[in-house]
This record gives C-alpha cells, sequence and structure tokens, in this order.
C-alpha cells in the first residue's frame, strides 16, 4: 500500500469531500475549512472541523471564523487535527484560541482485499446483525461493560434514528446523511460479549470501522478479529477497497496484526461554547 497515495485519498474523499455522516446533519464549506454542523443543539451529530488547507498567514483567521461559527450556535465543537496537516504549528494555534486537545489515535487503514474476511467466532459464539432500537440497547450495554462507561446520549440517538431511517435512498435532502451505518453484536449463551459497527458512504473508497469492544471475560478469544472479518467482508461486498479505524494505544497493536497499516495520527482539539 502506498502510504502517501492512500493518504491523499482520505484527505479528498473523506475530509475534504465529506457528506454528513448523522441523520440531520450538514456540511459546510468555507474558503479554507470543511464543517459539520448538526440539525440543531439537541441533535446527536458530531460538530467540527473536518479538513483544513491553512498556510501561517490563513490559519489564525479561519481558526477565529471557525470559534465566531460555533459561537453563534452557542456549541462547543471539535476540530480533528491530522499529523500532517499545516501549519505545523496549528496544534499551538488552536491552544492559543481556547481549545482543549484530547487522547491521540491512529488512523489506521487496510485494503480489504488483503484482509483475511472469513474468520468464525469462536466456539460458542454467533455474530448478529443489529435491525431495531432492542438492538441498539444491547450494543450499548455491550458498550458500557466494554468501555467502563455508557454509550454517548448523543450516539445513542443517533444509532436508534438511524435504523429506524434505514438506508432508503432519496429520503434525505442535499448535503444530509446518505450513507448507512451496520452494527453487530457478538452473542454467547444468550449474552451480547461484544459489538461493532461500519459506516458505508455511499461512492466513497473507505469504510469506517467504529465502536469495537469487548467484555473483560472474553478478550483474548478472537472475537474482535472475527468483528473486524464481518465487517470487512461486509465492505469489501460492497465495492469498498479500503476500511479504516480511529485506533487507541490498545488496539492499534491488534489491527495491525491483522494487516492493518498506520495511516496518520489525529489530536481532537475541542473548543467549549463562548458565553454570549
Amino acid at each position: 500500500m502506498d502510504h502517501d497515495e492512500v493518504i491523499a485519498l482520505f484527505d479528498t474523499t473523506m475530509r475534504r469531500e465529506a457528506v454528513a455522516d448523522a441523520p440531520g446533519a450538514r456540511v459546510e464549506r468555507a474558503r479554507h475549512v470543511v464543517r459539520q454542523v448538526s440539525a440543531g443543539p439537541t441533535a446527536s451529530a458530531w460538530e467540527g472541523v473536518l479538513w483544513s488547507g491553512l498556510t501561517e498567514d490563513t490559519a489564525d483567521a479561519a481558526i477565529a471564523a471557525e470559534v465566531a461559527r460555533f459561537a453563534a450556535l452557542g456549541r462547543e465543537f471539535e476540530w480533528k487535527v491530522y499529523g500532517h496537516d499545516r501549519p505545523l504549528d496549528l496544534p499551538e494555534r488552536l491552544r492559543a484560541a481556547g481549545f482543549a486537545p484530547g487522547e491521540p489515535e491512529t488512523v489506521m487503514v487496510a485494503e480489504t482485499a488483503a484482509l483475511a474476511t472469513s474468520v468464525p467466532p469462536p466456539e460458542g459464539v454467533e455474530l448478529r446483525p443489529v435491525t431495531d432500537a432492542d438492538g441498539v440497547g444491547l450494543l450499548a450495554e455491550v458498550h458500557g461493560e466494554a468501555f467502563g462507561g455508557p454509550l454517548s446520549e448523543g450516539l445513542l440517538r443517533s444509532l436508534t434514528a438511524r435504523f429506524r431511517e434505514g438506508s432508503a435512498a432519496g429520503r434525505t435532502a442535499p448535503g444530509e446523511a446518505t450513507g448507512q451505518v451496520v452494527a453487530v453484536l457478538a452473542v454467547a449463551g444468550g449474552r451480547p460479549v461484544s459489538a461493532a459497527r461500519v459506516d458505508l458512504m455511499p461512492g466513497a473508497p473507505f469504510a469506517g470501522l467504529w465502536g469495537g469492544g469487548t467484555v473483560p471475560d472474553w478478550r483474548g478469544r478472537g472475537v474482535y478479529r472475527a468483528l473486524v472479518a464481518y465487517r470487512a467482508a461486509l465492505a469489501a461486498g460492497r465495492g469498498y477497497r479500503y476500511v479504516y479505524a480511529d485506533a487507541s494505544g490498545f488496539s492499534r497493536p491488534i489491527l495491525a496484526r491483522l494487516g492493518f497499516h498506520a495511516l496518520a495520527v489525529t489530536t481532537p482539539f475541542v473548543r467549549a461554547p463562548v458565553a454570549r
């Protein structure tokens, strides 16, 4: 895999030409910035800057414009900075503008054709697709046990809405989300022990792998690997050349062993709402 070629493709298709990834959200394009905003203060979509093409001369003004844009909405937002974004001191400029950095993650990418996609789950484990709100509830339960905290209310609302709306074409307005989310549970003895999802955006070369988590007593048995293979097979069957995931320090070595390559390090910079 040619790293520079893939990162350029990712920047173009998944950042600069991004489409909204949640019901009611929309993508806005300014001169130097691409952002996503939600439908309102109680909506569930992620909000923030997806891509920026800045220089030392344009960065400060663009940052100020984004702060003003979201201040007018009265909302917190995130500027997702990739390690190769310019200018090189963009993180310092964001800190100076009141943004707080979060934990870095690594974008891990693999070609679907290079992954093992016929990996059965461990004995006694069945993979079940999530098809309704009850399934979303089970997914939330697994998340709580696997990650030690509840699924955010915003994400829970978003997933419930997406499964309720389905993936029917033509039911979203221009600029709104047009993709499909597919979630899957790993069930052992009637108990959900792991869960994950994949985002499939029409026309994009990359499918996103999200939310993979396994309860503590089932870790190290191959459940996560089976869920990766399941989702990669689904993406490959629908014509996606690549799958990617934002990996923590814990999941990065697992994905590397499965054939994923590190593409970029990302850091979320979050700006609290500006008091008005």
